[in-house]
């Protein structure tokens, strides 16, 4: 093994990837399977999962599970699932996400309700139910890993209007900090990415409509592509990232941190 396979490679490691049957979360699982992980897949629909196992499946060792994260009976039965099959796990990806745009007029409870359950509770009770099999893994030297993805949306104020999304990533971020103060001790870091516009369901009709208009707010002038969020993954999961915790790392070519809103 190469000086830089030691320092970036996976061999050997389980990762998990909620939401990963697309976008953001099937990069980040195509990442952590290149660097040699054993990669499960979660997503509520049982087709996607099927789909994004069989696009995975060139790259490594691939499973796919459907699990409907929105109520904590989800999330606690999908680490069961998980722990009849593992007794640890290395890397815990919370990526599943929720978003919902109208009118600030027509902005209705159920959408703040929909998209906390998802972005804000799912990664907390994921965390707590898979915090077992991570505290397993984790030691001094090379920690377990839980990678949140938050946004860029919770950095800057964006310019749609969807107003519960952007406060539920920020909650994220938060919560990111929190689990880090708290899980150090027991070798397990916790950051989070947080991306700008990547080519994903929730920003295809966006993308559609402006997408020179989008790019142009980079100050590299493009959207993100699948090796950005894969390259921030591994650097995480991987030893190179071990001494890294409580940090939200923008993916977003200098967006939310070097362009006025």
């Amino acid at each position: 093994m190469s000086a830089i396979d030691d320092l970036f490679g996976l061999e050997g490691k389980v990762a998990i990837v909620t939401g990963g049957s697309r976008g953001i979360g099937l990069m980040a699982a195509r990442g952590l399977l290149q660097a040699g992980a054993r990669v499960y897949v979660a997503s509520r629909k049982s087709d996607a999962v099927a789909a994004a196992v069989t696009e995975l499946e060139e790259f490594g060792p691939v499973t796919g599970l459907s699990a409907d994260l929105s109520t904590e009976n989800g999330c606690t039965a999908f680490a069961a699932e998980i722990m009849a099959r593992e007794d640890h796990i290395d890397i815990l990806v919370n990526n599943a996400g929720a978003t919902w745009g109208a009118a600030l007029e027509d902005f209705p409870a159920a959408a703040w309700d929909r998209v906390f359950n998802v972005n804000v509770k799912a990664p907390f009770f994921l965390t707590q139910a898979f915090l077992p099999l991570l505290e397993r893994s984790g030691s001094q030297d090379d920690p377990a890993r839980i990678i949140n993805i938050g946004s860029i949306d919770a950095i800057h104020t964006p310019q749609h209007e969807a107003y519960s999304y952007g406060p539920s990533k920020a909650a994220v971020h938060q919560l990111t900090r929190v689990l880090a103060a708290k899980l150090g001790e027991k070798w397990i870091t916790v950051n989070a990415i947080a991306p700008g516009p990547f080519e994903s369901k929730m920003m295809a009709s966006r993308l559609a409509e402006s997408r020179d208009e989008i790019a142009a707010h980079s100050r590299l002038n493009r959207i993100g592509r699948p090796d950005d969020i894969a390259g921030g993954v591994v650097f995480l999961s991987s030893r190179a990232g071990s001494y890294l915790t409580g940090a939200i790392i923008p993916i977003d070519g200098g967006i939310a941190t070097t362009v006025g809103s």
